[in-house]
């Protein structure tokens, strides 16, 4: 039996076990160095180990999707066996159809928090806050838990090291495409053995798919890892279920979006730059909706969608955008970082991973609603010009 078998069929295995049975190659005898996902699954099981008994706080980027939130559920699911208690919370809005198909076909357990009514002492219930698909940059809720001074027990990722949090677990793989990829590699390694006559793990591992699919551009893009993982979970997820939350809908408003885009799109080098003015917070997932159309353009290897995002709530304005790209010479983290620079504390407004990127500018002191339509249109006319200038400087360097 290989030392992948063994460690699946021990569940729950302890660390020290596990490191026991690397160490003296298993039934062989021979010596056997653990690869990179056993290392990082032995160390994340002996963190669990400690925390048994705990309630951790699992933080999602503000608008999670597929890959976040079925990461958060694969998460949850391996803290049962450690007797630790879970919450996933989020602080934007599930906006796009995919997602809100995700969460209630599978019911996926997540819940929004409204940070207007929560204050530090709310997080004492918590010993812990955990990161997923995201290092703290993309959330809100990040700036309560350092008010709160909640301990960061783990962050597990595939974006750029961004170096926000201290925690005292973290498993970033850049070359991973997907959190999912990660999670279904803890699976493998024996961290949690999913059961096929147990409807949760069906719906899980559905989403989990459903997480690496999306990441990879329906596995287009997908390194060998993914295929991997997206073999072991094709033994476990529901084909019928996963195909009934591709065929969710695009709604009226995300077509707007796309349609502003296509209206106001500027091609320059094979770059596709569109501003779409202003639209709901809660629809801010139609702006990514809207590059990946741009993208289809020919010609076009490159797209740029960016507009201002209201909040109803509580008045609070950004610009968001966001970036798709098939020029494999073209990193999108370094570009939008490039492009946007960094905040007073040395925060980056944009990052990205492979094909893909986004950014955020919280106008501050500028945000807010006015009657007048001028005045709206002259703010959209400034913020529309400086990010377009900010772009053009990467994209047609020689003007």
């Amino acid at each position: 039996m290989s030392l992948e078998a063994e460690v699946r069929a021990s569940v729950p295995m302890s660390a020290s076990a596990l490191e026991e049975l690397a160490r003296s190659g298993g039934n062989g005898g021979t010596k056997k160095v653990l690869s990179l996902r056993e290392r990082m699954a032995v160390q994340l099981r002996d963190v669990l180990e400690r925390h048994c008994g705990d309630r951790h706080l699992i933080v999602l980027q503000d608008f999670p999707d597929p890959d976040a939130l079925s990461s958060a559920w694969a998460y949850a699911l391996i803290c049962e066996a450690y007797d630790i208690e879970t919450e996933a919370v989020y602080a934007g809005t599930l906006s796009h159809q995919e997602n809100i198909a995700l969460v209630r076909l599978t019911h996926l357990p997540c819940q929004k928090w409204n940070l207007s009514t929560k204050q530090p002492n709310d997080l004492l219930e918590y010993q812990g806050a955990v990161f997923l698909d995201n290092q703290g940059t993309t959330s809100q809720i990040t700036a309560l838990i350092e008010k709160a001074e909640l301990p960061v027990v783990a962050v597990i990722d595939h974006h750029s090291l961004q170096n926000r949090l201290e925690p005292e677990f973290q498993d970033i793989r850049t070359d991973a495409s997907a959190t999912a990829t990660i999670f279904a590699q803890y699976l493998q390694s024996g961290l949690m053995s999913l059961d096929s006559s147990n409807s949760t793990h069906v719906n899980c591992a559905t989403a989990l798919m459903h997480g690496l699919r999306s990441e990879t551009s329906q596995l287009m893009h997908a390194k060998e890892e993914d295929f991997q993982a997206a073999a072991y979970l094709s033994r476990m997820y529901d084909d019928t279920l996963l195909g009934a939350i591709l065929q969710s809908a695009r709604s009226r408003r995300v077509m707007d979006v796309i349609e502003r885009a296509l209206k106001n799109r500027i091609v320059r080098n094979n770059f596709s730059v569109a501003g779409v003015g202003y639209l709901r917070y809660e629809d801010r997932d139609a702006i990514p909706q809207a590059a990946d159309f741009l993208m289809t353009e020919e010609d076009v290897h490159t797209a740029v969608v960016y507009g201002i995002a209201r909040s109803q709530e509580d008045g609070r304005e950004m610009v968001t955008g966001s970036l798709r790209t098939n020029k494999l010479t073209l990193d999108p983290d370094e570009f939008l970082k490039k492009a946007f620079g960094q905040d007073g504390e040395g925060r980056f407004f944009g990052g990205g991973r492979s094909r893909a990127g986004g950014f955020e500018i919280d106008l501050g002191f500028l945000s807010g609603f006015n009657d007048n339509p001028a005045y709206a249109e002259r703010k959209w006319d400034l913020f529309d010009n400086q990010i377009r200038q900010k772009l053009e400087r990467i994209i047609n360097p020689n003007d």
